[in-house]
């Protein structure tokens, strides 16, 4: 037995939004939702600033629509909320994109351009899609001031911030510490986690890779790798230039090693190796044509035979 459900075909839900933009607009219900609050506890919101010399992608919206849910609530349960839209005006991206678009580098800021046309530049990109923003911002929903925006290029924003550090120094708690921080030498600039999250930052490369082979000296050795005749200790690198400088191995003691009985695969003379004995397989396995064998076997190889014995 099947039973038919009614299709309702009246829902237009892009007429809806429009609707429902239109009427908070001729209301000024955003405007309300803040003055009609006046004297409350205040809850206070800055947006995290998007920075506009870019188009706004979905990922935009999906971030605002999770941040207007607070705003929201907060508003709902009493709290006068104002919300401050902002712009993010400094990074490299904006930088680079200039640069490229004026076909200079860093160096020829000062010399081919000056630091005030280059800024004014900077300025000028870096609000280019503000329109677009701003449409995207209405129609999606999203509640916040964007008449009266923080700017972080003006200089009352970078004061205001420089004037928190030093508060926050003064009451001893900021501290000297040490972090690895990503350069680049072409921007002659630090990166932020950000930038390096950029198309492009990353890329798979192909390294030249060496396994070296270090003699040991004998008296440094344990007893029972003594009257082995020579004994080589095989480290892999992807920095063979570094080589020249070493002047020590280290071993791990938690880690297996094994002693190999083979032969030089360029002079096929007998050698004894030492390696971790997980890394047997990749070293002596597979298309590197060596073969397990018995110790006596060893006896049998002859000097560029196809397959070397280990």
């Amino acid at each position: 037995m099947s039973a038919k459900f009614p299709e309702y075909k009246g829902l237009d839900l892009p007429n809806i939004a429009e609707e429902m933009l239109s009427y908070w607009e001729e209301n000024n219900i955003f405007e309300k939702s803040v003055t009609t609050r006046e004297g409350k506890e205040p809850f206070v919101f800055f947006e995290g600033p998007p920075s506009a010399n870019g188009l706004p992608g979905v990922h935009h919206v999906l971030a605002r629509a999770i941040k207007d849910i607070f705003p929201r609530y907060k508003t709902m349960k009493g709290f006068q909320v104002k919300r401050k839209a902002g712009w993010d005006t400094h990074g490299l991206p904006i930088e680079l994109g200039v640069e490229k678009e004026l076909g200079i580098t860093k160096e020829d800021i000062g010399t081919k351009i000056s630091v005030e046309d280059y800024n004014a530049a900077c300025r000028k990109a870096v609000m280019r899609y503000t329109h677009i923003w701003n449409d995207l911002t209405q129609k999606m929903g999203y509640w916040v001031d964007m008449e009266d925006p923080y700017v972080t290029y003006e200089p009352k924003y970078m004061e205001s911030v420089w004037w928190l550090l030093k508060e926050i120094y003064n009451k001893k708690l900021i501290y000297k510490g040490y972090t690895i921080q990503p350069y680049s030498p072409k921007a002659g600039t630090g990166l932020s986690s950000h930038e390096l999250n950029q198309p492009g930052t990353y890329q798979d490369v192909t390294d030249t890779t060496i396994v070296a082979q270090f003699k040991t000296i004998e008296n440094t050795l344990p007893e029972f790798l003594q009257n082995q005749g020579a004994v080589y200790f095989l480290a892999w690198t992807t920095t063979p230039w570094t080589l020249p400088s070493n002047t020590a191995l280290t071993v791990g003691p938690k880690i297996e090693y094994v002693l190999v009985d083979t032969f030089n695969q360029y002079t096929f003379e007998p050698t004894k190796v030492v390696l971790a004995k997980k890394l047997i397989e990749k070293q002596f396995g597979g298309k590197n044509n060596f073969e397990v064998t018995t110790s006596e076997a060893l006896s049998s190889y002859n000097s560029g035979d196809k397959k070397i014995p280990f």
